[in-house]
This record gives structure tokens, sequence and C-alpha cells, in this order.
């Protein structure tokens, strides 16, 4: 894979989160900027432009890689000379990155389109009238009101769409792990839902959702731009191999914050990819890239239910990109690196395709 002319910025999350519909996606910790500088240093380091705030940046500071996502930030890195902005943050309507479309090349999602798709249960919902195999959920607050349960009424709520403990507890705007909670009773997931309610990190309202017990494992899927590892163009999404997790703690993957994602994640052998399950898992979740009208890369983890069909739980707009090169991060290898290593890339070869597919 060839390096291009492009002059390219990436932004990190600086904004706070907007409470959307009453829900509120939680900031992660430095927004994102240390997969940022990840994405910096190995594009740098295959002869890439890359714009950056300082002249020099050292590769142990992540924010001298990294623009902020405010319109001033972005006004500087076109000042600096960016003909490619890479949106390695949460976007949302009305995000300041609206302003240049059409000016600059993106890497990353149309906004209104994240903050659509971020809601975990109105995609599910969606892909679900497409008939595509998804975890079943309903919506929980602290008082019903339309299309959302009381508390009060979780077992009555459960009831209604056929399912019961163990049952998921988690945001609807989430991310990753965070605020996922395995409940193994009714007892168990009033106390979980009470706790995210009360303490108002995700906004006023939840998800309890159907516990898969089979294996887990997340797909990234990459837009039709995107160059294949043989160095074909397709002309829709394509799945890279997908990524076994192991190794969960109390049912839940843990936040890679805490666990690094190559300690309990593995790329699916390649003899299991001509599994009938497997198969349909995948093409479910090219699909479902089609349905979100994905312009960037994005990850979606799956479960298997009790007859072994893989079922759509989480979609993730914006997956996490960290990757090693910098000092002390040969251990972060993010998911969708993992998936490419499988398929005969390195790091920078999965950043480089997502390049030649900005818009």
């Amino acid at each position: 894979m060839t390096t291009d002319a492009a002059a390219t910025a990436i932004l990190y999350q600086a904004l706070p989160p907007p409470i959307i519909d009453g829900l509120r996606k939680d900031a992660k910790p430095g927004g994102y900027s240390d997969g940022g500088a990840d994405i910096g240093f190995a594009l740098a380091g295959r002869g890439q432009r890359i714009v950056t705030p300082i002249e020099t940046p050292d590769p142990a500071v992540a924010l001298d890689w990294v623009f902020p996502d405010t319109a001033e930030g972005i006004a500087a890195a076109r000042a600096a000379g960016a003909t490619v902005i890479w949106a390695n943050t949460v976007l949302f309507e009305d995000h300041p990155l609206e302003g240049v479309l059409g000016q600059v090349e993106i890497v990353g999602q149309i906004p209104a389109v994240m903050q659509a798709y971020d809601d975990k249960f109105q995609t599910n919902a969606m892909l679900l009238q497409a008939g595509l195999p998804v975890a079943r959920s309903l919506l929980i607050s602290a008082t019903a009101r339309e299309g959302v349960r009381a508390l009060a009424d979780i077992e009555a709520a459960l009831t209604s769409i056929g399912l019961s403990a163990p049952v998921i507890v988690k945001p609807v705007r989430g991310r990753g792990s965070q605020g996922v909670t395995l409940a193994g009773d009714l007892t168990a997931a009033r106390a979980a839902a009470e706790a995210l309610l009360t303490g108002g990190a995700f906004g006023d309202t939840l998800m309890i959702e159907e516990f898969l017990d089979g294996e887990e494992v997340t797909v990234t899927v990459l837009p039709p731009a995107s160059p294949r590892p043989d160095g074909t163009i397709s002309d829709r999404h394509w799945a890279l191999r997908p990524v076994l997790r192991f190794d969960q703690k109390d049912g839940v993957a843990p936040y890679n914050g805490d666990v690094p994602v190559t300690a309990n994640s593995a790329a699916v052998e390649l003899s299991r990819m001509s599994e009938p399950a497997m198969i349909a898992m995948t093409e479910a979740c090219v699909e479902a890239a089609r349905l979100v009208e994905a312009r960037g890369v994005i990850r979606i983890d799956c479960r298997q239910d009790a007859d072994g069909v893989f079922r759509l739980f989480d979609l993730n707009m914006k997956p996490n990109m960290t990757g090693p090169g910098r000092p002390g991060r040969d251990d972060q290898d993010c998911l969708s690196a993992i998936a490419a290593r499988a398929e005969g890339w390195t790091y920078s070869d999965l950043l480089s395709a997502m390049l030649a597919a900005r818009f």
C-alpha cells in the first residue's frame, strides 16, 4: 500500500459530550488522544505527512500529535496545512466538523449519522426490523413514558418481550464495557439499573438486554473505498477476520483501559471461517454497516445464543483505534488491529486503508 499526498491532522475529543434526548455518552479519559497519537506516529513512520500542533512532536506525548475537536482546533489544523481531518473522536449533530464538510476530506463518520446510530437501542431495533439477528432489549427509566418502562415494572417489562434473568444492564449511549453489568436475577438487575440511573453519568434511561452465554466475537467492517489486503477495491462494505473475546469478567469483556485487549482477544482461526454461523454473522455485520451508512470503520460485537446463532448486540460507530509503535505501547493493539494482522496487515496497513477511504 503506497503513501499518498494527503496532509492529515488527527482530532481528539476535547468537547464535553452533549446530552441527547436525556442520554449521555461519558467521555473517555484523554479523549482518545492516545489512539490519535498512535495513528499519527504509525502513519508518519511510513512516510505519510501528518500535521501536528508542534513542529517536532514527542512520540511519548500524545497531545503533541493531535488537535482538539473544537472549531478552533480544526481551524488550527487547517492553518497548519491539513487537507484531511481524521475524526478520532465522538461526533454529533452541530459538531464543529460539520462546518468544514465539503472543504476538507474526512476520515470518520458524518456527525449526524454517528449521533443517530450511537443510540444502541434504536440502532438494534432498526437492524432487527431489517431482519438481522439482534439481541432483544428494552428501555428502562425511573418513570414510564412512551417506549420506556418504569424500573418498578422491570419483571413485567422483561416478560413482555420474553426475557428473564440473567440479563445485561447497560447505558444506551455507552462506551466499551463502561457501565455494563451482568445481573443474575431480578434483584441484581434492579440494583444495577438503579445505580446507573442514580449515578446519572449516562443519562436518565438505560437498556436491559438479553444475555447470550455463547462465544463472543467482534467484527471490524470497512467502507467500500477501503482497499482490501490484496489491493482490490470493493463496491460494498467488507469485514476483516472476526476476533474472539475470552476471559470475560462476570460475563462482560473488561474495559480495555483496565485489561489490554491483546490479553483476552485473538483472531478466529481461519478454519472456522467456513462455519455457517460464522459466515452468517459476518454477512449480517456487513449489511449492518450498509444500513447505518458507515463512511469509516465500525466494529460490531456479537454473541452466540443457545441455538448457536451469533446475534449482534453492540454496534460501535467509533471503535478504539490504538496500536503499537510509540514508547510503552507495544501491547496496545486494538481489536481492529488484531483482526487486520490475521489478514496479513500491520497496524499501519489498516490505518492506510482507512485513510484511503476518506470522503
